[in-house]
């Protein structure tokens, strides 16, 4: 078990709080079950193992004071409003987090709108309006790399100066490493994994698998001409490298299935934008205009150009054998059921 693992993602903790998760979104108020919660504070793009040691860490500090614990986050991401014209690969959208932190025992997430009135917010003002006035807490955890305020000011040292000047605890978390990797758990290594297929080391360094939940549209059908038919999803700004996937998806109705999938161009064929396509196994049904959400378990090989429809056909038969074994082998845990 790593740090942060301490919470079975397959299971309710042993210690979870009794009351339900509470989300607070945007402006609203803090409900009053929430009232002197300790917050862990960051992006959690992922929510990683090293996000998890803090959640830990949290959860630990709330139950000795006897307080809620809980979770506040930031939308859009900083980088987004500071860099619009970039794109920005996410590994966790706000649905996933909300699915994410509600299995993960906390009483509550809270989020608050990054826009330019608190990017002109300055430490101090971080400090003694938001979490102690507007959100009343009694506490905070964050990170060892944590800043905050206007032009990043903020520091893990200057946030536990202003919180011992606010009356808040405030505890911060040493970075999370794991074995046969020098660089602390991040989210941008996870990326970098997922960018260049690397399946197994991007859960390894998230602690589950990693899923995408998007709409199931119209394609053009061929998949039914080639004996596969595929639920097609365009997933925007995704950093994933094209290639063939064994995955599990959960429907609309809340059932599992396996199934194989490609993400790419489709080169064999038209050369168009990225587009997840999945191939469910043993599922016959309409998902057209329903969300779907998709885990990777396993990267099989990347994307090819076939010299013929029979070619390509024989690759997919391969491809979705190689699927059931590597889903039937997989023992990393799942976030979707």
């Amino acid at each position: 078990m790593f740090p942060g693992d301490e919470t079975d993602l397959r299971k309710p903790a042993a210690d979870a709080p009794r009351r339900p998760f509470a989300i607070v979104r945007e402006d609203e108020a803090m409900p009053a079950p929430l009232a002197g919660a300790v917050a862990a504070i960051g992006n959690f793009d992922g929510i990683h193992r090293g996000h998890r040691a803090l959640i830990a860490a949290v959860r630990e500090t709330a139950a000795k004071a006897g307080r809620p614990a809980v979770v506040l986050t930031f939308e859009p991401h900083p980088r987004a409003y500071f860099r619009p014209d970039e794109p920005m690969f996410r590994l966790s959208d706000r649905v996933a987090k909300e699915r994410v932190f509600a299995q993960l025992g906390l009483s509550g997430l809270v989020v608050r709108r990054f826009d330019g009135d608190l990017a002109r917010t300055s430490a101090a003002e971080f400090v003694h309006n938001l979490l102690a006035r507007d959100l009343a807490l009694s506490g905070v955890v964050i990170g060892h790399d944590f800043h905050f305020g206007r032009g990043r000011e903020g520091t893990p040292a200057v946030l536990a100066r202003l919180c011992a000047e606010a009356g808040l605890a405030c505890r911060v978390i040493d970075a999370v490493t794991i074995p046969d990797e020098s660089e602390p758990v991040s989210s941008s290594a996870i990326r970098s994994a997922l960018g260049q297929g690397d399946v197994g080391r991007a859960n390894a360094l998230l602690g589950y698998r990693w899923f995408l939940t998007a709409e199931v549209r119209h394609g053009d059908k061929r998949g039914r001409t080639l004996g596969y038919p595929t639920a097609n999803m365009a997933v925007a700004e995704c950093g994933l490298a094209h290639g063939i996937y064994a995955v599990r998806a959960r429907l609309p109705d809340g059932t599992l299935r396996d199934g194989v999938a490609s993400y790419g161009r489709r080169p064999t064929f038209d050369d168009g934008a990225p587009l997840l396509e999945v191939n469910l196994f043993d599922f016959s049904g309409d998902l057209y205009g329903r969300d779907l959400t998709v885990e990777l378990v396993a990267f099989i090989r990347g994307e090819e150009r076939f010299a013929s429809a029979e070619a390509l056909i024989a690759r997919m038969d391969i491809d979705a054998a190689e699927a059931r074994a590597l889903i039937a082998a997989d023992t990393v845990p799942s976030m979707i059921g």
